[in-house]
């Protein structure tokens, strides 16, 4: 950021008096800017013993498989953003959404939240997918997964259903397992 988006002024970084950490400030009119994490917001649509997922259509990660998800926006709730994304991306209902994983990525400042539930009636592809598709375990593309927290999530889904229960898993992922997925670029 190099200018005040409330009153046009160059900013500077610095540590704001009363806080812990540096902040976007601006001199002429006092504006401090703090700089939030996102939520990305999704779904686990499941159909029997199969789970959906979607193709990307988009970077980042074009042609890799993920979960119906995205940024959360204004004026909504993380469920309501997790079924619109689902609903946008996978032309997709899912009913009784339960929140089921909560990632943290504060390298990127991101926390993902996905929501567990049963896909209801039809799905297509949505303009940000190439495909969807529903998945036994056994089909799986582990290999082109899109992202880490897909990967977890699909990971815990599996474990507990073979345990027979589903709880809330609260989790975070770090630099070296998101270069496991990116690189270290």
């Amino acid at each position: 950021m190099n200018y005040c988006s409330h009153c046009g002024h160059t900013v500077r970084f610095a540590i704001p008096d009363g806080d812990d950490r540096p902040r976007f400030l601006c001199d002429a009119c006092g504006t401090v800017h703090y700089q939030n994490p996102r939520i990305v917001a999704g779904t686990l649509p499941v159909a029997g013993e199969r789970i959906l997922l979607c193709r990307r259509a988009i970077s980042p990660r074009k042609g890799f498989w993920t979960l119906p998800a995205g940024f959360m926006e204004n004026a909504e709730t993380v469920q309501e953003a997790a079924l619109r994304e689902t609903r946008e991306e996978a032309r997709a209902v899912v009913d009784d959404p339960t929140l089921y994983t909560l990632i943290s990525l504060p390298h990127i400042n991101q926390v993902y939240m996905i929501f567990l539930g049963d896909l209801d009636g039809d799905f297509a592809a949505g303009p940000e997918s190439l495909e969807v598709e529903l998945f036994e375990e056994s089909q799986i593309p582990w290999d082109e997964l899109a992202f880490p927290t897909i990967e977890r999530t699909l990971r815990h889904f599996f474990d507990d259903r073979r345990r027979g229960t589903f709880e809330l898993h609260l989790s975070q992922i770090g630099q070296e397992e998101r270069e496991r997925f990116f690189g270290s670029a």
